[in-house]
C-alpha cells in the first residue's frame, strides 16, 4: 500500500515594490522644545534589529546607500494607525544616524491631531510605526553570511528600501502574525495573490547570497 504524498510547502519570500510596515519596539520620543504648545517631536522610526515578517527574519540595512529618503524629505507624512484619512503631521527632516532612521515631525493643529499630539506629550501614546517600500533584497541562507559579513542567516536584507511615512500606533502589531498585511486595506498597494508572490519573480528580483 503505497503511502499518500506529502504537500509540498509553499516558499514564503518576499517581492519588491510591496508596501510593507513594522513596529520600533524602542521608539524614543521626545519633544523638540519644552512647553505645552510644541508641536514639534524628534523620534526614531527604524533599525537594523531582525523583525520577524510573514516570510521570514527581515533586516533594514541602514547604510547611507540602501535608504532612500527622499520621498520621506519632500512628502513624508505622518498619520495615526497607518490610516491614510487620519493625517495627523507632516514629516521636517529624516536622516541616518549610525544605524536607525530618525526624523522631526510637526503635528497639524486640527481637533484630531491635537488630540494624538496631547497623548504622544503626556507619554500616553508611545508606538512609531513606519511604512516603507523594498526595491532589492539580499537572501542568506541559513548559518551564512551577507556579502558585507555584518549579518547571519536565514533572513532576508533590505539593500534598498524608501520609507514613506511614519506612524503613531495606539497598539504595535505583533510581528509574528505577518507585520505588513494590513496596508492594503488602508488604500496601500496589496502584496499579491495569497500575501506571497510568485517564486519565478522572486528570483528575478532578489539578489541570491552565493556565499553558502
Amino acid at each position: 500500500m503505497s503511502r499518500p504524498q506529502k504537500k509540498k510547502q509553499s516558499q514564503r519570500t518576499p517581492t519588491n515594490n510591496q508596501s510593507l510596515q513594522r513596529d520600533f519596539s524602542v521608539a524614543s520620543i521626545r519633544a523638540v522644545n519644552e512647553g505645552e504648545d510644541n508641536r514639534a517631536f524628534e523620534l526614531s522610526f527604524s533599525s537594523e534589529e531582525p523583525c520577524q515578517m510573514w516570510f521570514g527574519p527581515e533586516i533594514l540595512d541602514h547604510d547611507p546607500s540602501a535608504v532612500d529618503l527622499s520621498r520621506m524629505e519632500s512628502m513624508g507624512v505622518v498619520l495615526f494607525n497607518h490610516d491614510r484619512n487620519k493625517v495627523i503631521g507632516k514629516v521636517t527632516r529624516a536622516w541616518i544616524d549610525g544605524h536607525r532612521g530618525k526624523a522631526t515631525i510637526e503635528f497639524d493643529s486640527d481637533d484630531e491631531s491635537e488630540t494624538v499630539r496631547s497623548k504622544v506629550a503626556s507619554g500616553t501614546l508611545k508606538g512609531v510605526s513606519v511604512g516603507y517600500r523594498v526595491t532589492n533584497y539580499e537572501s542568506v541562507k541559513e548559518g551564512a553570511k551577507s556579502l558585507d559579513g555584518r549579518f547571519t542567516g536565514p533572513c532576508y536584507i533590505a539593500k534598498k528600501w524608501m520609507p514613506f511615512e511614519i506612524s503613531i500606533v495606539s497598539v504595535p502589531a505583533d510581528a509574528t502574525v505577518g507585520v505588513g498585511r494590513d496596508l492594503h486595506e488602508n488604500g496601500f498597494p496589496p502584496l499579491g495573490e495569497d500575501d506571497r508572490p510568485a517564486l519565478s519573480y522572486f528570483e528575478g528580483c532578489v539578489t541570491a547570497n552565493k556565499n553558502h
